[in-house]
C-alpha cells in the first residue's frame, strides 16, 4: 500500500532541549499506528507537528495542516454550545464548502445525531471525546492525529470510542495516536512507534516488539516495552 503520510528526518528543538531528533516514518491509508514511550519522549510534540499545530525545527511532513485532523488530549470544545453548533463552528473555521452537510455527516458517523441539540457541557466524557474527534474529522482529512484519545474515559467509553476509531480506519482514514495505555496499542494498532528521548527506536507491528523484547507473540506488550527500553538504554546513553 502507498503511504498517505510521510514524515522525514523530523527534528524539534526548544532552546537547548532536543525534543525530537531525526524521526521518520510512513503511514498508509486505513492504518492504525500507535506512538508509545515514556513521559517526555516527544509523543505529543510529534503529533502536534504532524497536525501543523507547531512547525518542526528540521525535516518535513508530507501533508499540509488542512489534510490532517487533530484531536488534542484536552478537548477544544465550547461547553455552552450544542454538539451541532460546535461542529458547525469548526466547519466554518476549516472553510468546509458545505458546513451543514459536513455537520450532518459527522453526527451520523459519530452516532451523536440524537444529541445534536444538547449542550456539550452536559455530555458524558465519552461523548465529549467523540465530539472532539468529530471536530478533527469535520473537513474529511485523509489522516487523523489523536493525542491520548482515551486518557480520561472509563472502560465502556474507551471500548465505544475504539469501535468508532476502528470504523474510521476501515473506511480508509490513516490514524496516528499516542497512548500511555500500552494494552490499547497491543489490541488496536497495526504498528507501533516507540519514542524515547525524542528518538524513534522501533517501528513495526506489536508482535515484532514482543519478540524483540524476548516475549511470546501473545505476551504483555507493556512488559515488552519496559524491557525493550531497558535493553536500549546503554546504547542510547553512549550515542
Amino acid at each position: 500500500m502507498s503511504a498517505v503520510l510521510s514524515v522525514s528526518s523530523l527534528g524539534k528543538r526548544y532552546g537547548d532541549l532536543q525534543a525530537l531528533a531525526d524521526v521518520g516514518f510512513e503511514v498508509c491509508a486505513g492504518e492504525l499506528v500507535a506512538v508509545v514511550g515514556p513521559n517526555g519522549a516527544g509523543k505529543t510534540t510529534l503529533l502536534s507537528i504532524v497536525a501543523g499545530i507547531q512547525p518542526p525545527s528540521s525535516g518535513s511532513v508530507s501533508r499540509s495542516p488542512r489534510e490532517v485532523g487533530w484531536a488534542p488530549q484536552q478537548p477544544a470544545l465550547y461547553s455552552k454550545l450544542s454538539v451541532a453548533e460546535n461542529l458547525e463552528l469548526f466547519a466554518h473555521l476549516e472553510k468546509v464548502s458545505d458546513p451543514r452537510a459536513a455537520v450532518a455527516r459527522m453526527l451520523d458517523q459519530t452516532g451523536l445525531t440524537a444529541r445534536a441539540g444538547e449542550a456539550v457541557g452536559r455530555l458524558s466524557g465519552g461523548n465529549r471525546q467523540r465530539v472532539n474527534v468529530a471536530l478533527g474529522l469535520i473537513a474529511d482529512p485523509p489522516v487523523l492525529a489523536l493525542d491520548e484519545p482515551t486518557a480520561s474515559l472509563d472502560p465502556g467509553q474507551r471500548e465505544r470510542l475504539w469501535q468508532f476509531i476502528a470504523s474510521l480506519a476501515r473506511a480508509g482514514t490513516a490514524v496516528l495516536f499516542s497512548t500511555h495505555n500500552v494494552s490499547e496499542a497491543q489490541r488496536h494498532a497495526d504498528r507501533v512507534l516507540v519514542l524515547a528521548d525524542g528518538r524513534l527506536l522501533f517501528d513495526g507491528p506489536p508482535r515484532s516488539l514482543l519478540l524483540e523484547a524476548g516475549e511470546d507473540e501473545r505476551g504483555d506488550l507493556e512488559r515488552a516495552l519496559v524491557r525493550f527500553l531497558a535493553m536500549r538504554a546503554p546504547q542510547d546513553v553512549s550515542a
